[in-house]
C-alpha cells in the first residue's frame, strides 16, 4: 500500500436527540451532500462506498445514497458497533490505497431511540457474553442499570483503586466537554455544567454519574477519501491526509486478566496506537490536538494513557494541570466529544473526521487549535474494534 490518502471533503449535520431528527435516509444524503459539496465532487465521481449504522435493516446504506442517485457503485453496509464510522473510513482507506479505486465514500448515521443501548435479538448467544462475564467476576451485575454503564463504572472504580485517583476528577472531563461543545454548532448540548452539578446527577454505577455518560443521539457524518493522482485530476484540495492508521480487536487480555480496564478496550486501544505510532515515526507528545472515544468520562481518561498522551497513572494530574485543554498540551475532543456533542453510533467515527480534518485546514472557528498539522483519532466499539487514525496537515 504505496498510494496516500487523501481527505478531500468532510461533511456531517448536527446532532439530535432521539425524536427529533430526520429519518436516516434523509439524514445520510444530507451529509454525503455536505461531503462532496466540501469536496466539489459530483457523486457519479465516487467508485465505491461504506455506509454505517447499527440499528437499521440490512442494506440501509443503499437506502441512503440512492437519494444522489443509482450510479451502480459498490455499497457496503458496514457495522463494528460503536467503531461503526471510523470502520468505514478504515475500509474506505485501504480501498484507496491499495489501488481497488481512486476515490471512495465513507458514510455514517444513526436513527437512535430513547433509552440505553439494547440487543434486538434474545433467542441467540449475546456478542458481548464474554464481556458480561468479567464483569461478574469483578462486581454483582444490577439489572436495572444499563450494562455499558456497569462496564465502565467497574473500571473507574478499578482505576481509582489502583491510582487513588478522586470521583470528582472524572466530572471534570465532563465539564471540560460542555466548554469545548458551545462553540460547535452540531452538538447536541451546548450548555454549561459545574463540577458539583455532575457530581450531584443520578449515580449510574461507581463513580459514573447520569452526566458522565454520552447521550443516544441521531446524526450522519461522512468522508470523501482518494488518492493525490485522483484529487488533482478533478481540482481537488490535498491539504489533509491520513498519515498512518490502525484497526485492532480483541486480544487474551481483554478477557483473561479480571480487569474491566483491559475488558472496555484499554489494550485494544494501545495495540492500534502503537501500530500508528510505529508506522509514522510520530511521538504522540507531538500532537496538539484528538478526538477521542469518550463514550464515558472513565473512558477519556483510561484513553490519555492507552494512546500514550501521558504516563500510565498520570491522567488525574493531566485533567488538574487543564492539560487537556486550550492553553495546555493537547486539546482533546474540541468538539465537546460523545458527552457533549453525541454519540450516534454509525456516525460517530465520521463526525470525529471531520472535526479533526477542519481543525488540520484552520477552518474549525472558535473550537481552532494553534498550530495543529498532525491530529489524532480514536473509536472504539465493544466487542470489539478499536480504530486509531493520525491525520497530517499537508503543505
Amino acid at each position: 500500500m504505496s498510494r496516500k490518502a487523501f481527505v478531500v471533503g468532510v461533511g456531517m449535520i448536527p446532532f439530535t436527540k432521539p425524536g427529533k431528527s430526520d429519518d436516516y435516509d434523509v439524514m445520510g444524503a444530507r451529509a454525503a451532500t455536505a461531503a462532496l459539496r466540501d469536496a466539489d465532487l459530483e457523486y457519479s465521481k465516487v467508485q465505491q462506498a461504506y455506509v454505517g449504522y447499527v440499528y437499521g435493516d440490512s442494506t440501509s446504506g443503499q437506502r441512503a445514497l440512492y437519494n444522489l442517485g443509482e450510479t451502480g457503485i459498490p455499497v457496503v453496509n458496514v457495522n463494528n458497533n460503536c467503531a461503526t464510522g471510523s470502520t468505514a473510513l478504515w475500509l474506505a482507506r485501504q480501498a484507496v490505497e491499495s489501488g481497488a479505486v481512486e476515490c471512495a465514500l465513507a458514510l455514517g448515521f444513526e436513527q437512535m431511540q430513547p433509552g440505553a443501548l439494547k440487543g434486538a435479538w434474545t433467542d441467540r448467544p449475546r456478542p458481548l457474553g464474554r464481556f458480561d462475564e468479567v464483569l461478574e467476576a469483578a462486581a454483582e451485575i444490577d439489572a436495572s442499570v444499563p450494562r455499558a454503564a456497569q462496564y465502565f463504572g467497574v473500571a473507574g472504580m478499578e482505576y481509582m483503586a489502583k491510582f487513588g485517583m478522586k470521583a470528582e476528577t472524572f466530572a471534570k472531563v465532563q465539564v471540560k466537554a460542555r466548554k469545548h461543545s458551545a462553540g460547535n454548532p452540531y452538538s447536541v448540548f451546548r450548555t454549561q455544567l459545574t463540577e458539583d452539578e455532575v457530581m450531584a446527577a443520578p449515580t449510574l454505577f461507581g463513580p459514573v454519574t447520569r452526566y458522565q455518560a454520552c447521550p443516544p443521539t441521531c446524526g450522519a457524518a461522512a468522508a470523501i477519501i482518494c488518492t493525490e493522482e485522483f484529487a488533482r485530476a478533478n481540482g481537488l484540495r490535498t491539504d489533509v491526509a491520513i498519515k498512518a492508521q490502525s484497526m485492532t480487536s480483541d486480544l487474551p487480555s481483554t478477557f483473561n486478566e479480571g480487569s474491566m480496564i483491559k475488558a472496555v478496550g484499554y489494550d485494544v486501544t494501545a495495540s492500534a496506537a502503537h501500530n500508528v505510532y510505529e508506522a509514522s515515526g510520530v511521538d504522540p507528545r507531538d500532537i496538539r490536538v484528538v478526538e477521542l472515544h469518550d463514550c464515558f468520562t472513565v473512558n477519556e481518561v483510561l484513553c490519555y494513557e492507552a494512546l500514550g498522551l501521558v504516563e500510565e497513572g498520570g491522567a488525574e494530574q493531566f485533567i488538574l494541570n487543564g492539560d487537556n485543554t486550550y492553553g495546555g498540551r493537547v486539546v482533546v475532543n474540541p468538539s465537546g466529544g460523545l458527552l457533549s456533542k453525541g454519540h450516534p453510533l454509525g456516525a460517530t467515527g465520521l463526525a470525529q473526521c471531520a472535526e479533526l480534518v477542519w481543525q488540520l485546514r484552520g477552518d474549525a472557528g472558535p473550537r481552532q487549535v494553534d498550530g495543529a498539522t498532525l491530529a489524532l483519532q480514536h473509536n472504539l466499539g465493544l466487542g470489539g474494534a478499536g480504530v486509531v487514525t493520525l491525520y497530517e496537515k499537508v503543505s
